[in-house]
């Protein structure tokens, strides 16, 4: 007789359930725990590198470099260290669904952390390295951390401010250095170097980590990813044992490119993120790949010296990432001159004609791929030197996400014969929903959707919505959030709006929170008309419509300029905005001298009127712009992730917001 119990779907406690989507096909596969495949794959592969990272040479002999030598964890000695790192935890009276926390640059230690905590049966929470004492006071309070885990001085003195205002917190473990002697922490908290609290649960036994592994189930959580928040607080994303094992197991056998124990990969992106986790931590959990660790300065130069050192199989970069590269490649293409210059457009163009034969039949099922004349020789003399200096000759396949890519990014990188897939994904669909793979990829599309999942359209507000073993179980005590977006049936309402074409490809239009409706009472999708104003004006860096409840549609735009070492705009023009604006003559130095500079309003104007001529109704026109300082993660503008935060936006540049609405006079 079946069963009449309930289906579940959703909760918003750490220490409950939720039901297992099963359903046919990939869907139907038997469910497993995180721990229970790492053990699997630390046995099969007991001897081989898992962990590589570069160690710091001691000062003042190194001067703040690093070792050309990389310090190495096998699979046994990353699961063994992970088997110490629960034992410590329950050696501190840890118990199951209890929460670490852990900030810091990515490491072996940020990831044995990550494990250590979910074998001991509780939740791991990552926190962005760039949050302040009063962010990291939320997630801890909020996720009620019994441990911290940090890096370094510099993330133990946000926690020395606001150690006293966590009644739960049990135990700080700092990985790198020792701890100053005048620190101070109330008396319960005790302080753990790394080393130190590996050693500290020698005496607890074995058997008791595999009863706590033991007693795991696959329906229940086993990390928190918070949400960098476009609007409001962060909410505590709770990802089961199923959904981290399902999903990166689901999408490795549906990616036609199969990877292996040989297969190598950067870790660089925030730990604290669902796709760096899936990419740094799982996908390595089900193949065995080896995973090499960044240095922190990666995002302001280092990188590529990493990506040479390592040439990666795979690579998922941002668009950010990618944007960065484009300018630095555009910058030596402009050096380039006379015959090289020639061979090179030539050699692209051949680069270019072999993406476009990748893309996927737009009129049948005909299969994909091919070459073009003369694509061997342009490879050889030109595209594989290009793709051998940025590291990734030797890379089977590249990935981005996270936000909206220029279509004009993704058309020059397979100008360079670089495929560049796009990947749709949320916190709440751990990770991935939709990918473009090879064999199957429309440039401008983010894929088709991940087997054994099931997606539809709201009829009325084109949501795009979808449901299966990947869907979160809940945010963290968060009832009525978590019931507005999982339904009563199950699916998920991701709040952004989508269409499908014939082949089942899929592309994002806009956000529905972030619709436009203006006083006339048009809906207006702010991303689409971004995108295209950033297409016309290259020297620009972010672009911001604005116009919910007005008469008509402004924007704020900025220009790239440099930034100061924690990350905040300054005011000195650079890459793009400055070789664009001594090409059309404008002498402004500083975004705050092209704001009044004539000869950049003309080129945004006209830019702007150009986009005006492509859009679909008169409605979607822009009528004014101003320019501000470049949008930020350490303005508020952006999330860490480079999303756009509308309304922090908004407020911050209210004033000059208003202003365009206090006059009536237009772009001329």
């Amino acid at each position: 007789m079946a069963s009449s119990k309930p289906i579940k779907y959703s909760t918003f406690k750490a220490d409950d359930f939720v039901d297992i989507r099963m359903g046919p096909g990939a869907a139907s596969t038997a469910p497993f725990t995180v721990m229970q495949k790492f053990k699997e794959t630390a046995t099969k592969h007991a001897t081989l590198p898992a962990l590589h990272v570069q160690r710091k040479l001691p000062e003042p002999e190194g001067k703040n470099e690093y070792s050309e030598d990389w310090t190495v964890w096998t699979w046994s000695a990353y699961y063994n260290d992970t088997i110490k790192f629960a034992k410590a935890l329950v050696k501190l009276d840890f118990a199951p669904h209890k929460c670490i926390n852990i900030i810091g640059f990515n490491s072996p230690e940020w990831v044995i952390a990550n494990m250590g905590g979910i074998a001991a049966g509780g939740i791991s929470a990552g926190i962005y390295t760039t949050n302040n004492a009063e962010a990291c006071h939320y997630i801890s309070e909020h996720s009620e951390a019994e441990v911290i885990v940090l890096e370094d001085i510099k993330q133990l003195k946000k926690y020395q401010t606001i150690a006293e205002k966590l009644p739960k917190l049990k135990a700080v473990v700092m990985w790198t250095g020792g701890f100053p002697p005048d620190v101070t922490f109330p008396a319960r908290v005790k302080l753990f170097t790394w080393d130190g609290f590996l050693q500290s649960g020698a005496d607890v036994p074995d058997a008791k980590i595999d009863e706590r592994i033991a007693d795991q189930k696959p329906n229940e959580c086993c990390t928190l990813i918070y949400t960098s928040g476009t609007t409001g607080p962060p909410k505590a994303v709770m990802i089961s044992n199923d959904n981290l094992t399902w999903t990166t197991a689901t999408y490795l056998d549906s990616m036609p490119v199969k990877f292996n124990e040989n297969d190598r990969a950067i870790s660089y992106l925030p730990l604290s993120h669902v796709a760096a986790q899936m990419l740094d931590i799982h996908c390595p959990l089900h193949r065995g790949l080896k995973i090499y660790f960044a240095r922190p300065d990666a995002l302001k130069g280092s990188l590529k010296d990493t990506l040479i050192k390592v040439r990666p199989t795979y690579f998922f970069g941002v668009p950010r990432i990618w944007e960065k590269f484009y300018e630095a490649l555009m910058a030596i293409g402009r050096q380039t001159t006379g015959v090289k210059k020639t061979i090179s457009t030539w050699a692209k163009s051949k680069g270019a004609a072999r993406t476009e034969l990748l893309q996927y039949p737009t009129t049948t099922e005909t299969k994909h791929g091919g070459y073009p004349s003369m694509y061997g020789c342009a490879n050889k003399i030109i595209l594989s030197k290009i793709k051998g200096a940025l590291g990734l000759d030797q890379c089977k396949v590249c990935f981005t996400a996270a936000a909206p890519i220029s279509i004009d990014i993704l058309n020059y990188f397979g100008s360079l014969d670089i495929a560049v897939y796009e990947v749709f994904g949320q916190s709440e669909c751990t990770g991935p929903h939709t990918s473009n793979f090879p064999g199957q990829w429309k440039k401008g599309s983010i894929g088709r959707v991940l087997p054994g999942t099931q997606t539809k359209v709201d009829p009325v507000t084109q949501e795009f919505v979808y449901t299966g073993r990947h869907v979160f179980m809940g945010y963290l005590k968060m009832a009525d959030k978590t019931t507005e977006t999982i339904d009563s049936e199950g699916w998920l309402h991701s709040g952004d709006v989508a269409s499908v074409d014939e082949h089942g490809f899929w592309k994002i239009t806009g956000r529905i929170k972030e619709l436009i409706i203006t006083g006339g009472g048009e809906n207006i999708p702010p991303v689409l008309i971004e995108d295209e104003i950033k297409r016309q004006l290259p020297a620009l860096s972010n672009v911001m419509v604005i116009g919910d409840k007005r008469k008509f549609l402004t924007c704020i735009v900025t220009l790239k300029t440099e930034l100061d070492s924690d990350g905040s705009p300054l005011s000195k023009i650079i890459s793009d905005s400055a070789r664009i604006g001594a090409e059309f003559g404008s002498p402004a130095k500083t975004w705050e001298e092209a704001r009044d500079c004539e000869k950049w309003k003309k080129y945004i104007t006209d830019g702007i009127n150009r986009a005006n001529n492509n859009a679909t109704s008169s409605a979607q026109t822009i009528k004014k712009f101003v320019m501000t300082a470049d949008f930020s993660e350490k303005g508020g503008e952006l999330t860490p992730t480079l999303k756009l935060k509308r309304s922090v936006a908004a407020a911050k540049h209210s004033v000059v917001i208003e202003s365009m609405y206090a006059g009536s006079a237009g772009l001329d």
